[in-house]
């Protein structure tokens, strides 16, 4: 039976909770599994390394601690910021959430964690940060490698005969 290795392409369906038990996602939920390259970066740390030795069909239940999910909370990343930056209407709520953008056009969420006279204190940290999280992962396809696919889809060809030969008149 074949194990997931690095450099493969899986599908997996996962249902996450934090440590009190509630549902932050699933994808049984949504309907899909996702699917991603192990090794590529595009899942968090943690579940990467989860799926690594699994076989199709194969269900797992793991608790990742921050550093192998969304790192610890940075404390660099609580900012203050002028509330003349926002808007004249905006209503500033401690433990409510604004959105905004990077000098570079990229989405910044971030958590007023403190409104002072002049200026707001915002968490720019992942929501998750800090946190300890539980994944159920079911690995529902080791997907064919395209060398593999290009192999098993490629039709055998009648060897070519080799052209005739001319016969050279003598003179």
């Amino acid at each position: 039976m074949n194990k997931v290795e690095k450099g493969q392409n899986v599908k997996v369906h996962y249902k996450g909770t934090f440590q009190d038990g509630r549902e932050f996602d699933n994808s049984h939920k949504r309907g899909n599994p996702i699917n991603f390259k192990v090794g590529g970066g595009n899942v968090i740390r943690g579940f990467e390394s989860a799926v690594l030795g699994m076989t199709e069909g194969q269900t797992k239940s793991i608790t990742l601690g921050p550093e192998m999910a969304y790192g610890p909370v940075n404390p660099d990343a609580f900012i203050e910021v002028p509330k003349e930056k926002f808007p004249d209407d905006f209503n500033f709520v401690k433990n409510g959430y604004v959105r905004s953008r990077r000098p570079d056009g990229r989405p910044v969420f971030g958590k007023i964690t403190e409104v002072k006279e002049e200026t707001v204190v915002l968490d720019v940290n992942h929501p998750m940060a800090g946190q300890e999280l539980n994944f159920e992962i079911k690995l529902v396809e080791i997907e064919a490698e395209a060398a593999e696919v290009e192999e098993k889809e490629a039709k055998p060809k009648k060897p070519k005969k080799p052209p005739k030969r001319k016969k050279e008149k003598s003179d």
